[in-house]
This record gives C-alpha cells, structure tokens and sequence, in this order.
C-alpha cells in the first residue's frame, strides 16, 4: 500500500506516461518510440494542466468577484477536482481503488463482458471517492467496497455503450472515456436529446462552431467567442479596462491553446494504439478493444470550449437564484468542460442543445453537491484535510453527480441491498451488451 500510495502520489502526469511506457513495451512496440510516445503524453497533460490553471485563475478569480458583487454569502465551498481526487485517494479505501479497479476490468475483459482496456489508472480517483463517502456515510469498510465495485461495473458498461459515439463524434476509433466526471453527463443527455428533437422548432435549432463562425465570419471564430466571453466576465466582475482586456485575452488563450494542448495528447497515444490494435488482432482476431483514456481528449474540441466558456456565468448565476443552494462554484469552474463533453458529443456538437442540457445539469448538481456536503467534509476530516475556519466543502467534480447522489441516497435508505441490486442490475446489462456486440460482429 505504501508503495501503490507513492506511485499515485506522482501524479497524472507522471504515472499515466509510466504505465503507458511499460504498457506499450509490453505490447511490442520499440522502446525508443514508447518512452518518446509517453513523454509526448506527459507533455500534453502538462499543457493541458497550465491551460486548465490559467482558465481557473482567470475566471475563476472573476468568479469570485461576481459572486462578492452580488453580495451573497454562499458557505459550501468547491474545492475542486485536485483537492477531491487527493482527498479521495488519501482514505484508507481510496487505496484500494486502483487494484479493484484493475481487478473488476480484467475479469470483465477474461469474460468478454467489457471490450473496453482501462489505462488510464489515475482516474480509478473517482471510484475512490465514490467508495470513501460511502464509508463517510455508513462506517461500512464492506459497504464500501461494494461500493467501488458496482461503481466499476457502471463505469465499464457504460464506456462500451458510448464508445459508437465517441469514435463518430470526436473521429476517435477504439478509444473511449471511462471517466467518472464525464461519462454521468452521457446518460443525462440521451433523454434530453430524445425531447430536443421532438420540440417543434426547437429540433431544428443547429448552432454547431462550424455554423457560428460560417454565419458570423470572424465573431463566429472559437478564439474570438472566448475573448468576447472573457470581456463580458470581466465587465460583469467590475474590473477596470485593462484587467477586462487582460481577461479577454486569457481566455482567447484558452480557447487556442487546448486544442493544441490534446493534439500532443493524441500524437502521444497514437503509436500505442496501434499497437494495442495489432496485438488484440493478433491473439484475439474476433475480439475489439476499446482503449479507456481520460476525457481531456475531448475538451479540446470547439463545441465543448465554446459551451463550456458561457456556462461558467451560468453557473455562477444558478448559484445566486436557486434556493437552497448553499455551494460557491470556484475550485472546479475549469473542469465544466470535463463534465459536459460527452453530452456535447451526443448533441452533435450543438451549443444551444449543449448549453441548455448543461444548464439543467448544473442546477441539480449544486443541489447535490449542497446535500452531500456534510459527507464530503467528514470524508475530508478521516483523509486528515485539515480545512481551516470550520466551513463545509464540496465540489462540482464528483461531488455534483447523479452516482454520487444514487449511492448516497443506498447508503442512506437502502444499505447492501442498494448498493448489491445496482451491481446485480449493471452486470445484467454487461452481459446483454456484450451478446448485442457480438450480434452485430
């Protein structure tokens, strides 16, 4: 455990490029290209972070200037996806997360109920916070690794149902994101798109980036929306000419550079994909396998910056009119575009469908995030968070999400039963997704 601890203590952005290296050795590839491939990856998160950084310290900061002007006073603090997944990863069951995880998708993998080869272990955080407020909330070790097991057995079924999606939208092929902050946003957006397209009117209403920018020329470009975003967000907060101009810069920034950001990503990947490809063909000619990897290959994406940048103010206004919402969005305002990408893929990268789905989405997640708090900060206290001025923590991601919220209310009304029947339910569906596959093949 001790061991385990220190290698996910390295971080993203060094463990992922590690286990890609040896994964990639491991599947043949030349040792050269791999340890080249997994710097390249390295690089790009760390891109992606600085990118990520610099959208949280401008808006963010602007954020909090807005909210102050509007003089609420909102007492739940976000603290963030790096605070929640050190948190998460820090309790005695958070350690354990990564070898459950493993362990559930090889035996899915052994029996042809998952198609989908996880490699992206730092992200296992999210079962492991799952897990830890579960045991915040009943005191259950058992409970908790339940817990975490029916969490995986959501997480690889529905990694397999997207991936058709993902491939077609993002031109990913045998790549998909097994990511607890975006994959809940999927299941979401299948109904509200199924509405969508039965509002008279509504339902024609296609603003993709490609239209806005065929229609508006240079202010339909994705660069230019952030600017005009990040001037408004600035005139909104107060600030005086220059620090709007700077804001608007930052977030043009923004918008240019993580495209770029996830291009590395995919250069990266690329050569150990292939080779995945090629030894899956080999050894299991009638079987696919879907490589899961982290969603910020998807953020990048225009649909997803341009949706994501207007719902920030959104955000923040649901915060200040929606009654009984106690959660001050700051810590993860950068991570809505992790939390609305696969809806944008299931609208077909259209804004005005993404933004009101987002909407809708960010409403009840507040109010979830409001209702678990308690838990999140008694979670925080047996990780030995120490969080200064008593206050009460929570986070847009996963604190937010309807899982959260599903095994939450198990772990409240229903216990084992809850918990073990979701579990039952989900391995139910991996067994007649993985017939449906082979039906087609």
């Amino acid at each position: 455990m001790f061991i385990l601890q220190w290698f996910i203590n390295l971080g993203a952005t060094v463990m992922i490029p590690l286990l890609l290296i040896i994964f990639a050795i491991l599947l043949g590839t030349k040792p050269t290209r791999a340890v080249k491939a997994g710097i390249t990856i390295g690089i790009g998160f760390i891109g992606l972070n600085l990118v990520i950084g610099l959208l949280s310290e401008s808006l963010g900061t602007a954020a909090q200037g807005m909210i102050a002007n509007f003089g609420l006073r909102l007492d739940v603090i976000d603290v963030g996806w790096p605070a929640t997944s050190a948190i998460a990863y820090s309790t005695a069951l958070g350690t354990m997360a990564i070898p459950i995880g493993i362990v559930v998708n090889m035996v899915l993998l052994i029996f042809g109920l998952t198609k989908t080869l996880d490699i992206d272990l730092w992200n296992f955080w999210h079962g492991a916070f799952i897990g830890s407020i579960i045991y915040a909330t009943t005191n259950s070790f058992l409970l908790g690794i339940l817990t975490i097991i029916s969490y995986y057995l959501f997480i690889f079924w529905i990694a397999d149902y997207m991936e058709p999606v993902i491939s077609e939208f993002y031109g990913f092929p045998n790549i998909t994101f097994p990511h607890g902050t975006s994959a809940p946003g999927y299941i979401i957006a299948k109904p509200l798109n199924y509405i969508f397209d039965r509002i008279p009117g509504f339902k024609n209403w296609d603003i993709s980036p490609e239209q806005i920018q065929k229609k508006f020329g240079l202010f339909g470009d994705s660069t230019v929306m952030g600017l005009i975003i990040g001037l408004i967000m600035g005139i909104l907060e107060g600030y005086d000419v220059s620090k709007i101009l700077n804001l608007g810069m930052q977030t043009a920034a923004v918008m240019m550079l993580m495209p770029r950001m996830v291009s590395l990503l995919m250069e990266g990947l690329e050569p150990i994909s292939e080779a995945a490809s090629e030894f899956i063909k080999k050894r299991f000619p009638t079987r696919d396998i879907y490589l899961g990897m982290d969603s910020a290959l998807s953020v990048g994406h225009p649909a997803v910056l341009s949706s994501s940048l207007i719902l920030v103010p959104i955000t923040i206004l649901l915060a200040v009119i929606l009654p009984g919402n106690r959660v001050l969005p700051f810590g993860d305002l950068a991570t809505i575009p992790f939390i609305v990408c696969l809806m944008a893929a299931v609208f077909k990268g259209n804004i005005i469908r993404t933004v009101i789905g987002g909407t809708m989405y960010m409403g009840l997640g507040l109010y979830i995030a409001t209702w678990i708090s308690p838990l999140f900060t008694k979670m925080a206290q047996n990780a030995n968070f120490d969080f200064k001025g008593n206050v009460n923590i929570s986070s847009l991601a996963d604190g937010s999400l309807w899982p959260t919220a599903l095994f939450v209310f198990f772990a409240k009304y229903a216990a084992y039963i809850g918990v073990i029947g979701f579990g039952i339910i989900m391995t139910g569906l991996l067994i007649y997704q993985s017939k449906l596959k082979k039906g087609e093949n």
